[in-house]
């Protein structure tokens, strides 16, 4: 009987530490950019609702056998309880209680490194973000002036072909005359 007790105590622990893991999953979801949030977020409901599955039928499994185990102390008239074996059971609760505290812990200050390191990029990506703006409105300013020099030029060209042909128009006529 204490081999099942163990055992129960056991899976309870596992689903402890699986819905601690849901959580911190589900905080790292989201923090993934929008478009990949999504997929990851369909995969979390999934796993929350086989997680609730398996606690519903743990639940069953351990009400039939918690009625087994009442039925055979009544026959039987052995209650079980001995002091030796609840101060076993306290000491192991403490222990596992003191390991899920310091999973705890390592789980928030891992989630404050997190953060500090998202606000790190979210303050790079801000600067690298008016940087690419005011280098496009210099371009823009750039591409601008290159006109007006474009058209300047241009004009330039004309007035300098339209002196040439004068000048050789004029030439000529003073040749023929």
């Amino acid at each position: 009987m204490d081999d099942k007790k163990c055992m129960v105590a056991n899976v309870e622990k596992q689903m402890e530490e699986a819905r601690e893991l849901l959580e911190q999953m589900d905080l790292e979801v989201r923090e993934i950019p929008l478009q990949s949030r999504g997929l990851f977020s369909t995969r979390m409901k999934s796993y929350k609702q086989e997680l609730e599955k398996l606690d519903k039928d743990f639940k069953r499994s351990r009400i039939a056998y918690s009625d087994e185990v009442n039925l055979r102390n009544e026959l039987l008239g052995d209650d079980g309880n001995t002091s030796e074996k609840q101060r076993a059971c306290l000491l192991d609760n403490t222990e596992r209680l003191e390991r899920s505290t310091r999973r705890l812990e390592a789980g928030y200050q891992l989630t404050v490194e997190t953060e500090q390191i998202g606000q790190g990029i979210l303050e790079n990506l801000h600067h690298d973000k008016e940087k690419i703006q005011r280098a496009r409105e210099r371009l823009r300013e750039t591409d601008t002036n290159l006109g007006k020099s474009s058209r300047v030029l241009t004009g330039m060209l004309r007035r300098v072909a339209v002196d040439e042909c004068e000048l050789f128009f004029g030439d000529l006529q003073g040749r023929i005359t």
